[in-house]
């Protein structure tokens, strides 16, 4: 079960890259961080008082927001 919650590893320089495509609207890098963080997603979701659907979409959006508000500084 501990191997099952563990965050998977990814490289800071592979994370970078990803943060710096997604910036740019490349879709297969947004998919691969949300991906990334799929399980720190459902797990905060739970702690949201609204259906885990509209709490999973709302964490997704202002990750996305923030990935986007980060470019404009």
């Amino acid at each position: 079960m501990e191997a099952q919650n563990a965050p998977r590893d990814v490289p800071d320089d592979e994370f970078l890259s990803l943060l710096q495509l997604a910036k740019q609207n490349d879709e297969e890098a947004i998919l691969k961080l949300i991906d990334l963080f799929k399980g720190d997603i459902l797990r905060v979701s739970k702690y949201i008082y609204t259906s885990e659907e509209d709490a999973v979409s709302d964490i997704i959006l202002e990750l996305l927001e923030m990935i986007k508000e980060e470019n404009k500084e």
